[in-house]
This record gives structure tokens, sequence and C-alpha cells, in this order.
């Protein structure tokens, strides 16, 4: 499985449930990267999308604990054994965790790519993904050129599992 996120320095996620900056060509890679996917997400998260709808052109997976929860055009699933069963019907190459905070600590471990935009900024945040850099399983295979937006500076990191 891969998965998918923007952290800052300080691999902070998110405040008050939505993402820390909003940067356009951050968007456009995480379309290009899970367009035709599956992409597994937790409730809260898919409440932060436009109307709060499944993202078009992926197989949505949503994980609540409300097992009354519906999703129009998604699959629910209420715990980790009843995702890893959904998940049999798909190669695992082509499945993103997408957040957020708990859904990535989660199936972190599950995860054998993991693509991050690090911005070089520090942010007041409440949601915060592991720091891949202290985590000896993980280590940078791919990094881009230094990108900018207005005055932050940031590099898409690809990051793989090697233990």
């Amino acid at each position: 499985m891969n998965l998918i996120v923007a952290v800052d320095e300080n691999w902070a996620i998110g405040n008050h449930n939505e993402l820390l900056i909003t940067i356009p060509a951050d968007h456009k890679f995480f379309r290009q990267e899970t367009s035709g996917k599956v992409v597994v997400l937790g409730r809260k998260t898919l409440e932060t999308f436009p109307q709060g709808l499944p993202l078009k052109n992926r197989v949505n997976i949503i994980m609540s604990t409300n097992r009354d929860y519906k999703v129009k055009d998604a699959a629910v699933v209420h715990s980790l054994e009843e995702l890893l069963k959904e998940l049999k019907q798909y190669d695992t190459q082509d499945v993103y965790v997408v957040g957020g905070e708990s859904i990535y600590r989660l199936l972190l471990p599950y995860c054998n790519v993991a693509h991050v935009t690090k911005i070089d900024h520090a942010y007041a945040a409440d949601a915060y993904f592991p720091n891949l850099d202290e985590l000896p399983e993980w280590e940078i295979t791919a990094d881009s050129e230094e990108q900018t937006y207005f005055d932050i500076t940031y590099h898409f990191l690809k990051y793989e599992r090697v233990r």
C-alpha cells in the first residue's frame, strides 16, 4: 500500500480538521497519483472534501466506527479487519491512504511507499503524521527540486520501507 500526505517541518498535517496550507502543485500531484486508484480515508477527512463527497475517478473506502454511517458512491468499513478484507480485491500498489491522523497511524505498518510533500515551514497544528526520518525502516528514495509557492518552499519526497 501507498500513502500520500503533506507535512510541515514538524510533521504536522492539519489544524481544526483542515489542511495547514493549500498548495496547487501539491493538489495536482495528489490528483495525478491517486486518480483511477483506491483511496482509504477516515470519515472526518471525507467531511473536509468539497460538499463532503467522495473523490471522483477513485474507489473511496471510508473508515468509520459508526456502524450506521453510509456514504453514496463509497464503501464504508468499520474496522481494520473489515478494511483488509475489502482491500483484497485490489492490487495493493493501487491503494493510497490519504488521512487523517488516526488512519495514517493505523495503516502505516501496512504501507511500503510514502509520498510526502514536505513543507519548509512550521504551522499551528493539532494533527501529526509519524516522523519517517526517525523510523529506521523508512528511507528517502526520491527528492524533487525545491518547489516554491509564494514565499513557501517545499519538496516532493518519496519514502520506501527498507526493512
